[in-house]
């Protein structure tokens, strides 16, 4: 599975897991709703910017979320 659509997949969990929408996640990130939509299916990768603006707005690391997606990637 490519990475893209590894990041995400787990972007996506952490997400539903924390019971927001991709909307709220947008909001919190400083990021645009269609962009998280496009993040989530594969369809870009994040810049470094913005995977620290998804793991603030996720309350947590960026080197954590980095790591869930290495752990997803070496699970494949």
């Amino acid at each position: 599975m490519p990475l893209e659509l590894i990041f995400g997949k787990v972007v996506k969990s952490l997400r539903i897991k924390k019971d927001i929408t991709q909307e709220q996640l947008a909001l919190d990130s400083t990021l645009g709703r269609t962009y998280i939509s496009e993040l989530e299916n594969g369809k870009y990768q994040p810049t470094l910017t913005s995977l620290f603006d998804i793991a603030k707005a996720l309350k947590m690391n960026p080197s954590d979320l980095v790591r869930l997606v290495e752990l997803e990637y070496n699970n494949q």
